[in-house]
């Protein structure tokens, strides 16, 4: 046991240390530590000296759990707890330690500002089926194009035991979101003063292994998933649509994307649907890969991996999905509303993008906190073209343990510029929130579908 735990250590050292794209599978002693040292998809078992960070004990599943009266919008198994402490502006020199440059900016802006941190729960869990697919990955997945594509790859996780910062990326590109996956949404460009207008829609993910007929080989062995996004509200946005197909390779093949607008009722080629390009219904606020905290082909930045750290983030964010709350009790000037959110600490790997030579992008470098229990984003700082801090993004993850999935019930991404913030992902005032019994077809996600649905 003593000779596995140094063993790990000697591995988080090593990994701290590389930054470029080095392609090293992991050896069978290596992976020998997957399921028993390590989690099934590769965070430490083990919690921290302080005891502030408990062992994993496999999370929140079906099995430990009672099935919640909504399986798209799971109870919450923690109504009762309260914060162990409060940060605040008179306190937060305390913690800054355990909080990213973008937290801390926060603060320094909003005087009301504050984290309520909970008792730490580790609570994300994959489903036990795809735990061997990831234990093989560790051992035959492989970067290509300099870290821009994948081979020799199944599903989710292909490095439980990343050795660069390419692929801690696509760790959190690949994470499991439950298969084949339908929600009703909104979203909230919020203004300086507070002000808004809600964005309304429904969106659906699909990984090709997940289709009723299965993978078809001859056309998707390029696709990691099926994305459609479908507008609602308000009246001027509703019908517009837009049709993903996420490729494996983007640079060989770039990402397949269509448009359905419903005013000149056509479909088109949108190539520019990627990388900084504005995201639809943001009010300018969103670039395309901040959803989902960061999306698309990784190959505009070199990421390094600086390691892990112990951190503040959003956790088992479940009083989000309260439906007896308004949109207007959870979005404030400024910020969300504090008494909503909850943060735990935990670890997660730190990893920086900076902007190749000749890339464009507005974003010139991009901080990854990324949490060890789910392999999902957490926290991002964002930095502009001369290198200061420009936007804050925040990813409330839940586990939604009646299908064993980790993912977020919303996202926020503050401009610490102009005092804007959006927030994705609200389903508080929808009558329906996740479907996670979608029995898509491969049909479902062809230009033909999205020109009947944007009818």
């Amino acid at each position: 046991m003593k000779k596995l735990k140094t063993t790990i250590s000697l591995l988080v050292v090593s990994i701290g240390l590389i930054s470029s794209v080095v392609q090293a599978k992991v050896t069978s002693s290596e992976a020998s530590l997957i399921g028993t040292e390590l989690t099934p998809i590769g965070a430490e078992v083990a919690g921290n000296k302080a005891g502030t960070i408990p062992k994993w004990t496999g999370g929140l599943n079906s099995k430990n759990t009672t099935k919640s009266k909504d399986s798209g919008r799971p109870d919450n198994p923690f109504p009762d707890e309260k914060p162990v402490f409060t940060i605040t502006n008179e306190n937060v020199e305390q913690y800054k330690a355990n909080l990213s440059e973008g937290q801390l900016a926060m603060f320094k802006k909003y005087a009301d500002y504050k984290m309520p941190v909970y008792k730490t729960k580790r609570t994300g869990a994959y489903p036990e089926s795809l735990y061997e697919t990831i234990k093989t990955n560790a051992t035959t997945a492989e970067l290509v194009d300099g870290g821009n594509g994948l081979k020799n790859f199944s599903i989710t996780v292909p490095f439980p035991i990343p050795k660069n910062g390419s692929e801690v990326v696509w760790n959190h590109l690949t994470r499991y979101r439950g298969g084949s996956a339908k929600r009703y949404l909104t979203t909230i460009p919020v203004q300086k003063d507070g002000s808004f207008t809600a964005v309304k829609m429904n969106d659906q993910l699909v990984w090709p292994d997940f289709l009723v007929s299965g993978r078809d080989a001859d056309k998707d062995d390029n696709v990691l998933f099926y994305y459609l996004q479908v507008l609602t509200a308000p009246a001027r946005l509703t019908g517009t649509a837009l049709l993903l197909h996420e490729t494996l390779d983007q640079v060989k093949e770039p990402r397949r994307a269509w448009v359905y607008n419903a005013g000149q009722r056509r479909v088109r080629r949108a190539p520019n649907v990627a990388y900084d390009s504005p995201g639809a219904g943001t009010d300018g606020l969103r670039a395309s890969d901040n959803y989902d905290m960061y999306n698309g082909s990784p190959d505009r930045y070199n990421w390094k991996l600086v390691g892990k750290k112990e951190m503040y983030i959003p956790y088992n964010s479940y009083k989000l999905l309260d439906t007896t709350a308004k949109y207007t009790d959870i979005v404030q000037q400024g910020h969300l509303n504090p008494e909503f959110l909850r943060y735990e600490l935990h670890r997660v790997w730190q990893v920086e993008g900076t902007l190749k030579d000749k890339a464009r992008h507005i974003y010139a470098k991009r901080t990854f906190f990324i949490d060890e229990d789910s392999w999902g984003v957490s926290v991002t700082d964002q930095y502009d073209g001369r290198g200061k801090l420009w936007k804050l993004a925040e990813g409330y993850n839940i586990q939604y343990y009646d299908v064993n999935t980790a993912w977020l019930a919303a996202e926020a991404l503050y401009d610490l510029n102009s005092g804007r913030y959006l927030v994705t992902g609200l389903s508080n005032e929808e009558p329906k929130y996740m479907n996670w019994d979608v029995k898509a077809k491969r049909k479902d996600f062809s230009t033909s579908a999205l020109r009947r649905i944007g009818r």
